[in-house]
């Protein structure tokens, strides 16, 4: 009966092991990803801020144009 108890302690141990392992590598891992795409994003920001920059809209047919233009 004890080794029967033994063995189940042992492979929830592992299984526990395993399930907090890959859980905190997931967290490091997404956190990582939301930091690069912060940083992407404050990049492309200041970017927009530059004078040689053009905004370019959509227009009804499709194409990318500045505004004002057709």
């Amino acid at each position: 009966m004890t080794a029967i108890l033994l063995r189940i302690i042992i492979y929830v141990a592992i299984f526990a092991f395993i399930y907090f392992a890959a859980r905190k590598l997931w967290r490091d891992l997404t956190a990582q990803f939301r930091a690069d795409d912060n940083a992407k994003r404050q990049r492309n920001l200041k970017e927009r801020q530059r004078p040689d920059v053009i905004d370019l809209k959509r227009d009804a047919d499709g194409v990318y144009r500045p505004p004002g233009e057709k």
